[in-house]
């Protein structure tokens, strides 16, 4: 935000724990010539999140360079699920850099093939194939091409329509914000593609009607035969509430697209690699999607992601026609195989299991002291818990906003709010996180919780 919108720093008391510790007030005075300079050179767009100026992190800790250090509840935006500093990540990283290779575009590395394989090693049947690229937005652009040439190949030029979710995030780019299912993220395209649709997201709060008729439904009504649709492309949870769909839900959606010869595509670019307790999202639901995409937390460091898919899929796109210029880019290759094995190594996938009814205790006290605090969801460690009007369920992003900024000035680090009218307090901590950890980061959102509400 504007350094003039900074809200003036409230008489915090001095915070000394095992996991946090801020000794400044907030935002540090320091801190404003390091924001002055963003400001003055970036863009608008990038100063969205409480002006923490960080320096270095470990673990499931950030630091600035003034004496303050925040327990993490972000994982930089679902990114360090092995946790951050990660030696045995750094120091991969730099046994790649000394070796003398940055970078080499499409051309075959070793490194590139290790990852490819690793990444193949842990895929269910049918998946066999993966295309490695940059960023989690990349992925879901390549995946809707899929899904368009797989639609042209079994239906002709007809069956082109992208079936997503209302309230989804997708990415930044073009095609990515055509399927996300946030209006006002994508009133800059105009007027809207018929070919990409969004029907209801099955979460039971926002949508009460979970039923698939529904999602027949919204399509008959928006003028589309199942016949014309190509893929379905769904978040495992949706980024913005953590909500997953109810099992029995995904399941009749997967013999539908099996029945439509449409694909089945889930967007993992925050559910994979352990966060929500499973290695792969989708794996709660009992279903194998036909293509997947990662991001984030594949290499809880570098850009670098992901997409799976069955071979007879993958490979439509002939030699030449499908590349990015820092595909497989070999630093970060090597940084995802050594994330890829701390998070195998430690279990982390099921440390985050075994940490999700701690978190989830503590959100239900939140729950049940304040009615404000109306929809909670999430799995794993991730969770989204929603303010609301209690009467009407009307998002109160304010109150939200509110609440997070408490919480950072109280060194619990989260970003802000997301979902509908931005009402989402989104609880993300790397998977690496200890349960004392996880209880203390409870209380102070409880206590940011009944600040807020008080002076309301």
């Amino acid at each position: 935000m504007p350094l003039e919108t900074l809200p003036s720093s409230r008489p915090v008391p001095r915070v000394e724990t095992r996991f946090r510790r801020i000794v400044t007030p907030f935002p540090v005075p320091e801190s404003l010539p390091v924001l002055e300079k963003l400001h003055r050179a970036e863009i608008c767009a990038m100063q969205g999140q409480p002006p923490v100026v960080w320096d270095r992190a470990e673990g499931f800790q950030v630091y600035d360079r003034w004496g303050n250090m925040w327990l993490d509840w972000s994982s930089g935006v679902l990114i360090t699920n092995a946790g951050h500093g990660r030696r045995e990540i750094i120091d991969a990283i730099t046994r790649q850099a000394q070796h003398g290779l940055l970078t080499n575009y499409c051309f075959p590395s070793e490194i590139r093939a290790e990852l490819a394989a690793k990444l193949v090693s842990l895929l269910p049947a049918p998946l066999e194939k993966v295309f490695i690229l940059t960023t989690g937005s990349e992925t879901v652009e390549f995946a809707i091409k899929i899904a368009r040439m797989h639609g042209l190949k079994a239906g002709g030029r007809g069956k082109n329509v992208i079936v997503s979710f209302e309230k989804a995030f997708h990415g930044r780019t073009l095609g990515s914000q055509l399927a996300g299912g946030i209006p006002a993220l994508k009133e800059w395209i105009g007027d809207p593609d018929p070919r990409f649709v969004q029907v209801p997201f099955p979460d039971g709060y926002w949508t009460e009607d979970t039923s698939f008729s529904l999602f027949e439904k919204t399509l008959a009504e928006a003028g589309v035969a199942p016949s014309q649709v190509c893929g379905v492309l769904m978040e495992t949870y949706q980024g913005g509430t953590a909500a997953f769909a109810p099992v029995d839900y995904i399941r009749t959606l997967r013999e539908w697209c099996t029945g439509q010869k449409a694909l089945l595509i889930f967007d993992e670019v925050q559910a994979g690699f352990g966060r929500t307790g499973r290695f792969w999202g989708y794996e709660h639901y009992g279903v194998v999607p036909d293509v997947t995409t990662w991001g984030k937390g594949i290499s809880s460091s570098l850009p670098i992601s992901a997409v799976a898919g069955r071979a007879d899929l993958m490979d439509l796109p002939g030699p030449g026609s499908a590349s990015s210029t820092h595909t497989g880019n070999p630093i970060c290759c090597a940084a995802a195989l050594a994330n890829i094995e701390l998070i195998l190594k430690e279990d982390l996938a099921g440390h985050a299991a075994r940490m999700e009814p701690v978190l989830m205790e503590g959100l239900r006290r939140i729950q049940s002291e304040f009615p404000q605090a109306g929809f909670l969801a999430g799995k794993g460690l991730v969770a989204g818990l929603a303010v609301a009007d209690p009467k009407h369920r009307t998002p109160d992003g304010a109150l939200a906003h509110d609440i997070v900024w408490r919480c950072v000035e109280k060194g619990l680090l989260m970003f802000n709010p997301v979902g509908p009218q931005g009402c989402t307090i989104k609880i993300c901590p790397p998977l690496v996180i200890s349960e004392d950890a996880l209880r203390e980061g409870c209380e102070v959102l409880r206590d940011a919780f009944a600040e807020a509400v008080a002076e309301r």
